[in-house]
């Protein structure tokens, strides 16, 4: 064999090595996303997220169509904070990063009844999982009605907290 030839078949072999490396690399990464998917589909059915962020889900016992999850509620939380609903964390995941999404997580403090105290409390890795797994739901729905300040009558039904014992 010449040496053109051998040099020929040793860049092959190196190609084939490079791309056998590159696709197992990339098999490594495709099954990370998968668990970091299905870890955040776990956590947002036991953390309670679509209790609030899904409609129905809640009185239905959770029968409701994972197409439909997190796609907001036009039921009110109405207390001496005003008028708070629940968002569409479908269409705040399509517009930020997964990082902005954590940052927000630990620094948010959101009006009741939103536990933001247990997002702030929820592992870097969890807060991921849980991002990737919404954003895989992908866009759906209209946004959240916008919140009421106190005294301010609001439009659609909700659920009234009385005002703290003083």
């Amino acid at each position: 064999m010449n040496r053109t030839a051998s040099a020929m078949i040793g860049a092959a072999l190196a190609a084939l090595a490079i791309t056998g490396a590159a696709a197992a690399d990339s098999a490594r990464r495709g099954s990370a996303q998968h668990d970091a998917i299905e870890r955040g589909r776990y956590l947002v059915k036991i953390a309670g997220c679509n209790d609030c962020h899904t409609a129905g889900y809640a009185h239905s016992g959770g029968d409701v169509p994972e197409a439909q999850w997190l796609t907001g509620d036009a039921l009110g939380w109405s207390g001496p904070w005003g008028t708070t609903y629940a968002a569409n964390l479908r269409l705040v995941v399509a517009g930020i990063s997964e990082d902005e999404w954590v940052r927000r997580a630990r620094a948010a403090q959101y009006r009741p009844p939103m536990p933001w105290f247990n997002l702030r409390d929820m592992s870097e890795a969890d807060l991921r999982a849980a991002y990737r797994f919404i954003r895989h739901l992908g866009p759906a729905g209209s946004p959240a009605p916008a919140y009421v300040a106190p005294g301010s009558r609001p439009s659609g039904p909700v659920v009234t907290f009385p005002a703290p014992p003083h």
